[in-house]
C-alpha cells in the first residue's frame, strides 16, 4: 500500500474525537437506532415480513480495495473509499464502504468527520454480524446489505455527501447525509439554517403543498398524509442536503411518508418560503 496513503489510513485510526464531536456521534447512533425502530413498526403494519435494520462494523472483518479513490472534478478537497468491508456467506452478504474526506485544511475537523463514519460503519457491521448470528441459531435465513456514499453536491463552497444503506433481501434503504462549508470548514446542521424552530412548519407545510399537488397530477404518486401514521411534520434534524443551485432539499426514507414503491422521497424547498426564517442567504439561494 502506498506510503501516505498508510499514513493517513493510521492518523484516522489514532486521532481522538473531540468530546463534543463524540457526544454528536454517540447521540447520531442513538437516533439512528431509535429510528430504526419506529420504521420496522411501519414496515411490519403495511404487511411487509421484517426489516433488516443495520448500523454498525467489526474491526476483523476483511479489507478490500482499500482507499479506492474517487476524486471530486474540480475540487481541492477529495473523498476516497477509506477501506472496504465485505462478507460473503452464501445467505449472508455483506458489503459496506467507509469514505473519508481528504485534503482539508483543518485537519482536525477532516479526522473528526472520518472517525465519525469509521464508527458508523462499525456499529453497521456490528448489528449485521448479531442479525446474522441470530438467523443461524434460528434455521437459518437470508441477509445482506450494501452500504456506500455518493457526492450530491460539490462546488467551491458545498460539499454534500450521502451516505446510505441498502437492505438487498427486503429493498429497504436509508440515507444520509452530511452538507460541508469548505470554506469555513464547518459541518452545517438544519438548525444552523435558521433564525428559530418557525422553519419545521414553514417546510412541513410547503411538502403537504407539494404532496397534494404531485398526487393530483399523477395517480401513481401515494404519500401518507391523512392516516394515523402520515406524513404531520419534519423532524428538527430531519435528513437534507444543500444542491448545487443553493436550494434546501428534505429527504424522506423510503417507507417514513410514503409506501416502499415510492422509494427516497426529496423535496425542493422553494427559497421564498422560507426566506424569512433563514438566518442569511449565504447557503440557500
Amino acid at each position: 500500500m502506498d506510503k501516505k496513503l498508510e499514513t493517513l489510513k493510521n492518523e484516522y485510526k489514532n486521532t481522538p474525537i473531540p468530546n463534543e464531536l463524540d457526544f454528536v456521534v454517540k447521540k447520531a447512533l442513538k437516533q439512528k437506532k431509535k429510528r430504526h425502530v419506529n420504521m420496522m413498526r411501519r414496515f411490519i403494519g403495511v404487511g411487509a415480513a421484517a426489516i433488516i435494520m443495520i448500523t454498525g462494523i467489526n474491526t476483523s472483518s476483511t479489507f478490500a480495495n482499500a482507499l479506492s479513490e474517487v476524486p471530486l472534478v474540480g475540487s481541492i478537497v477529495k473523498v476516497l473509499t477509506f477501506t472496504e468491508f465485505k462478507v460473503d456467506e452464501g445467505t449472508a452478504n455483506a458489503e459496506i464502504k467507509v469514505p473519508a474526506i481528504t485534503n482539508m485544511e483543518n485537519k482536525t475537523f477532516e479526522a473528526s468527520l472520518n472517525k465519525k463514519y469509521l464508527e458508523e460503519s462499525k456499529e453497521l457491521y456490528n448489528d449485521f454480524n448479531a442479525e446474522m448470528e441470530d438467523l443461524k441459531k434460528n434455521g437459518g435465513g437470508h441477509i445482506g446489505i450494501e452500504s456506500g456514499y455518493d457526492v450530491k453536491t460539490d462546488n467551491n463552497q458545498i460539499l454534500a455527501i450521502g451516505r446510505y444503506v441498502v437492505s438487498t433481501v427486503n429493498s429497504y434503504s436509508e440515507y444520509t447525509y452530511d452538507t460541508i462549508d469548505k470554506k469555513n470548514q464547518l459541518l452545517i446542521t438544519l438548525p444552523s439554517l435558521f433564525k428559530d424552530e418557525s422553519y419545521i412548519n414553514l417546510i412541513s407545510e410547503n411538502i403537504k403543498v407539494q404532496m397534494k399537488q404531485q398526487m393530483k397530477a399523477d395517480p401513481n404518486k401515494v404519500y401518507w398524509l391523512d392516516d394515523e401514521m402520515g406524513f404531520k411534520t419534519i423532524a428538527k434534524d430531519q435528513s437534507f442536503y444543500i444542491n448545487d443551485e443553493g436550494k434546501l432539499i428534505i429527504v424522506f426514507n423510503k417507507y417514513e411518508a410514503a409506501p416502499g414503491a415510492m422509494g427516497v422521497l426529496e423535496f425542493t424547498i422553494p427559497t421564498n418560503a422560507i426566506d424569512d426564517a433563514l438566518v442569511s442567504n449565504e447557503y440557500i439561494k
